[in-house]
């Protein structure tokens, strides 16, 4: 990753304070394009290595430097997300986006250091919960940014069309065949509160090793994801079926009898943290539809629980 660069004369850059701001838009923008926060900020840092690229009278010369770096970032995902495609096929088991800890949570286990963590720029909302982003890895990369700037980000269909190179009428359908995907994977909203209970309802029953009981709490054709990257142990395939995924977990306990599993948030929902000697070796995300638990996420690949805490 490289540093941010300076501007090229060494003199004050006036519209430094106006770029280093949208240094946020970019890594939220990014994230969500990619589902990856190292991707994202390196997104960022080429795109202002782009920008400082340039000459001084160059940059004046650019009315919107905040839209000129949106564009910029929003084709280096582009290209990135073309690429993105052949790497993920060849990647050991299921890829899962990177999660995302909630800032205060982190902040309350490693104070002073995560405030200066990437992580802390991405606003946590509905389109970054990892159901939400697991549908976005399905479209393809057009549809994706489409659907990205223009009903995330609200940019109108003309500027998206100057991104992705496609006229303002393609980039339309291609934000409704994407809205259509979303429409068609996600179940209906639960309240927080609700999940919440029912994510610390699970990790009582796993805790207890109580086949039964995780039984009742998940779907019958539950799905459950875990993405070891073939760095750590992980299922290859998803396990699919609630009594199979309830056995898979108290077998997991098993192996581990002194794994600690907290209650944290996960992309701005309920989730789980499992540490193993005070360093987090799982973070799971869930999705819940009809007061059962109908997908669950367990990243285990180190490379992509930086961001998260230690030792709490």
């Amino acid at each position: 990753m490289t540093s941010q660069p300076e501007p090229g004369d060494g003199g004050p850059d006036p519209t430094l304070d106006a770029i280093v701001r949208e240094r946020r838009q970019l890594i939220n923008l990014a994230y969500r394009l990619l589902g990856s926060l190292a991707e994202a900020e390196d997104v960022a840092q080429e795109t202002y290595a782009r920008w400082y690229a340039m000459s001084a009278p160059e940059r004046d010369a650019i009315e919107s430097p905040g839209a000129w770096l949106t564009k910029v970032a929003s084709r280096i995902c582009l290209d990135l997300l073309g690429s993105a495609r052949a790497r993920r096929e060849r990647y050991v088991g299921e890829w899962i986006p990177e999660p995302l800890p909630d800032r205060a949570e982190r902040i309350s286990g490693r104070p002073g250091v995560a405030a200066a963590d990437p992580a802390d720029r991405v606003t946590l909302d509905e389109s970054v919960s990892m159901a939400f982003l697991v549908v976005l890895e399905t479209m393809t990369p057009a549809e994706r940014v489409a659907f990205i700037l223009h009903d995330v980000f609200r940019y109108a269909f003309a500027e998206v069309a100057d991104i992705v190179g496609r006229s303002p009428a393609a980039c339309r359908q291609l934000a409704t065949s994407a809205r259509r995907r979303i429409r068609e994977s996600q179940a209906a909203t639960v309240p927080t509160a609700r999940q919440a209970g029912l994510v610390r309802d699970f990790k009582r029953a796993w805790q207890a090793r109580d086949i039964n009981a995780l039984i009742g709490l998940l779907d019958p054709d539950a799905t459950a994801t875990a993405d070891g990257g073939g760095l750590v142990n992980a299922a290859l395939d998803p396990v699919e079926g609630g009594e199979r995924i309830a056995r898979g977990l108290v077998d997991v306990i098993g192996l581990a009898p002194h794994l600690t599993i907290l209650e944290r948030t996960v992309n701005g929902q309920p989730g789980l943290v499992a540490q193993q000697d005070g360093v987090t070796v799982t973070v799971m995300a869930f999705e819940i539809a009809d007061d059962r638990i109908r997908h669950i996420w367990a990243v285990r690949n180190p490379e992509k629980l930086r961001s998260w805490t230690t030792g709490q």
